[in-house]
């Protein structure tokens, strides 16, 4: 049993796997850079430790400091929430072999879907759709390249196999800028993966992003909690998701469903990870698979009733999973806002202090955030400062409550996104039905 766990990581998230942590009666260690000492989940945990200073590298991606505070804490288990360490294989291994419990799949399974060819490879043994590709890396033939291209058949996307973010990737749509493209994402690659294999997929013109939400205990049971539509982005960065993805016949929902679940099966997979796609024509297609917590986990517990941080922790201390896929029912919509301390016209990071902040409430309002009447944004971290969701009996009441939650939330001091945010859910397109991952950016940005 887990009876003291570490937090390893920071902002709504870590306040998040706090109160979980409260409800299952487990103590927790927050750990913490200089910058964020005056936190408030830092104040709420029943022990602190600093691992640093303000910098993410000497602090939240300092293995050894992690560890290190687990071990003088006493801790039995250590969770990485998201970004940061959550899907570094050696942290994981390193934790497991220091005596603690990961809070998350094995080592081995975040190297098998944290590589984007092996993790190609293990999707289509299990039976899950996949983009027409390269069916590996790239060669060093340019000849080779320009006949698979021609093979796949233009536009293609060439993807860096350690990529993510949005980084390491690029559209080609002719013959001739290929092997440019080619040449220049490997250098990307190596630069801000330190490797720089590529692979070649089919660039699908207007997709749809959808994922579907899995829960695996060590037992074999798994679980699928239904889906999202995470289509409105901003340079591969979603800005708002919702739950269940519009217009997803009943039929196919099943068909994914059963085919995730049987994924984690052949691959052995723990804990809570999300399965993303690209969905064009009817059609699903596998992006990757996230082996962690999403940020966009509350639209899906909203839907399902389900409390996706608490089933994580408990199937990592070895517990079965509390529900069957019978349990499962969707009910309702959930919609969800990402505020960002950023300029919702240049979108420039926004750090400071806020001189004024007001949380907006009613029937069906959720809000998952850190922040207080003059606390201070520090510039070294992601720009997110709160997630505003919104759940209805139906996705036009979750939209138009949404709405509501946008007007009446208050940020001072400090610029944030909440007028993009207004922007998108008051758009007509929008709220009359699901859009394609180019939306945002075709028609709302400057």
């Amino acid at each position: 049993m887990i009876d003291k766990l570490v937090i390893a990581n920071r902002g709504e998230i870590a306040l998040r796997i706090l109160r979980a942590c409260g409800e299952l009666g487990i103590r927790t260690v927050a750990l913490h850079s200089q910058a964020d000492a005056d936190t408030k989940y830092v104040r709420l945990a029943s022990e602190s430790v600093c691992i640093g200073p303000a910098p993410a590298a000497a602090s939240y991606l300092n293995i050894p400091a992690v560890i290190a505070a687990a071990e003088v804490t006493d801790a039995t288990a250590i969770h990485p929430g998201y970004g940061f360490l959550a899907e570094n294989a050696d942290f994981a291994e390193r934790v497991e072999q220091s005596g603690f419990i990961f809070v998350g799949p094995s080592a081995e399974t975040i190297r098998l879907m944290g590589d984007k060819i092996s993790a190609i490879s293990a999707m289509k043994a299990s039976g899950v759709p996949c983009v027409p590709g390269s069916d590996g890396s790239l060669p060093d033939d340019s000849d080779e390249i320009m006949r698979i291209a021609s093979d796949i058949g233009y536009p293609i996307i060439i993807k860096a196999t350690a990529g993510g973010g949005g980084k390491g990737m690029r559209v080609v749509h002719t013959e001739a800028a290929l092997l440019n493209a080619w040449q220049l994402t490997r250098s990307e690659a190596l630069a801000a993966f330190g490797n720089d294999t590529v692979y070649m997929e089919r660039y699908l013109e207007k997709p749809r992003h959808v994922e579907f939400q899995v829960l695996a205990d060590t037992y074999g049971e798994v679980v699928v909690l239904g889906d999202r539509d995470c289509s409105m982005q901003r340079r591969h960065q979603k800005v708002l998701e919702e739950a269940p993805a519009p217009g997803i016949p009943d039929d196919v929902r099943h068909d994914m469903n059963e085919r995730c679940a049987n994924a984690c099966r052949e691959i052995g997979y723990r804990g809570a990870g999300t399965f993303e796609f690209l969905y064009e024509n009817g059609e699903f297609f596998f992006i990757e698979m996230n082996t962690r917590l999403q940020v966009e986990h509350p639209v899906t517990e909203l839907i399902t009733g389900v409390d996706i941080v608490r089933e994580q922790i408990k199937i990592a201390a070895g517990e079965p999973l509390s529900i069957k896929q019978s349990d499962v029912r969707l009910r309702g919509h959930a919609v969800e806002c990402r505020i960002n301390a950023e300029n919702s016209e240049t979108f420039l990071p926004s750090p400071g202090q806020i001189t004024q902040y007001h949380q907006p409430g009613g029937p069906g309002i959720r809000v998952d955030s850190h922040i207080f009447n003059n606390y201070k944004v520090p510039p070294y971290y992601d720009s997110m400062i709160a997630k505003v969701i919104a759940y209805g009996e139906n996705r036009e009441q979750a939209i138009q409550r949404m709405r509501g939650a946008l007007r009446e939330m208050v940020v001072e001091g400090i610029d944030t996104n909440i007028s993009l945010q207004q922007r998108l859910v008051d758009d007509a397109a929008f709220r009359q039905r699901a859009l394609d991952i180019h939306y945002l950016e075709r028609q709302l940005l400057p």
